[in-house]
């Protein structure tokens, strides 16, 4: 039988609770011409998935959307054989059936993969979508010079751990924000950022205002709320900011637009110093800058440029915690659900 996760009900406001989804068993999926039935082996929580489900772009009785990294178990299309491993997008199931075509992110699926280049796991993590997300944001959109100050916001996830790293290999003085001081300690003593503050820290402010002593240049947004306005008195003049997320206003229950909320409470400081504000699509930088950004993140991790950390959670049952978990700062790294087992892992 196949495990499925479907969504309940549209999310009211606020964050996940046990209602929204619901597990059931169905008949495994037979593949048409042209299609290969897939075996989920990870399965990627992500912050964008509760905007869908919010706003109805995933309806009611639907699988719960996510991206995997999966294995053929049968195969009707001539491109995949039994055996191959795909980055895809499964959903929340543990068998879903696989063809060629194109996601809301552009992205073309699925994408074969190779255990000697990188492990699967790193194709819905710092090779996938959130490592060429840090990637346009950083180093296409933002463009740091050496010697200039790059902040990053939630520098420990998935998304913030490479961009941090992206900006250092560019020659930057690269400031963290995380939570935790453990978060902090490996920001700094594993990620090999410059320094990392605690936004928890009642003297975050200060604390952030002394890890930049000559103000911002650059700014990676994935947080917002007090986070960011810890970082908005020290940009510079012509700063840059990538706008990826505001996770800390995804659950507002007041149906305001965080991002209006976010550009008004920015405006003055933005408008004083000429700070360019960069709204980050992943969708748009896809056709131009994927295959580059594949190739160069795939050689910072072979030659150990490039570091990251997984949280991996065991068990398609613990989808919604682990969502949850992710959504709340409860995880350390990117999120991962293993939902069977990955034979190319190490024993």
């Amino acid at each position: 039988m196949n495990r499925v996760w479907r969504l309940a009900r549209r999310p009211p406001a606020g964050w996940p609770s046990d209602g929204d989804f619901v597990l059931g068993d169905e008949a495994i999926p037979e593949p048409a011409a042209g299609q290969a039935l897939t075996r989920t082996v990870y399965l990627s929580m992500d912050p964008y998935q509760w905007g869908r489900r919010r706003s109805g772009a995933e309806a009611v009785g639907d699988v719960c959307h996510g991206r995997t990294v999966s294995q053929v178990v049968r195969s009707r299309a001539d491109e995949y054989q039994g055996g191959d491993f795909l980055f895809n997008t499964n959903g929340w199931q543990l068998y879903g059936l696989t063809g060629r075509n194109i996601d809301v992110f552009g992205y073309m699926f699925p994408r074969k993969l190779d255990p000697a280049v990188a492990p699967i796991s790193t194709a819905v993590g710092v090779l996938g979508m959130l490592g060429l997300t840090a990637y346009s944001g950083i180093a296409v959109q933002c463009q740091p010079q050496p010697g200039e100050t790059v902040v990053v916001s939630a520098a420990s996830g998935g998304v913030g751990q490479a961009a941090g790293q992206i900006a250092k290999l560019g020659g930057c003085r690269v400031v963290g924000i995380a939570g935790s001081t453990a978060k902090c300690d490996f920001v700094v003593e594993e990620l090999g950022l410059d320094a990392c503050v605690s936004h928890r820290s009642r003297s975050y402010p200060d604390d952030l205002s002394a890890a930049c002593p000559d103000g911002v240049d650059v700014y990676f947004e994935n947080v917002g709320g007090h986070v960011f306005e810890g970082v908005l008195p020290l940009f510079n003049r012509n700063a840059r900011i990538s706008l990826c997320g505001m996770i800390s206003q995804y659950g507002n229950t007041d149906g305001g637009d965080p991002g209006a909320v976010w550009a008004e409470t920015g405006r003055s400081v933005f408008d004083r110093q000429k700070v360019a504000v960069h709204r980050l699509f992943v969708r748009d930088f896809v056709a131009e800058h994927q295959d580059r950004f594949l190739d160069e993140m795939a050689g910072w991790i072979r030659d150990g440029a490039v570091k990251y950390r997984e949280d991996i959670r065991e068990g398609l049952e613990q989808s919604p915690a682990a969502f949850s978990a992710m959504l709340a700062g409860g995880n350390f790294g990117k999120t991962l659900v293993s939902v069977s087992d990955d034979p190319t892992a190490a024993p």
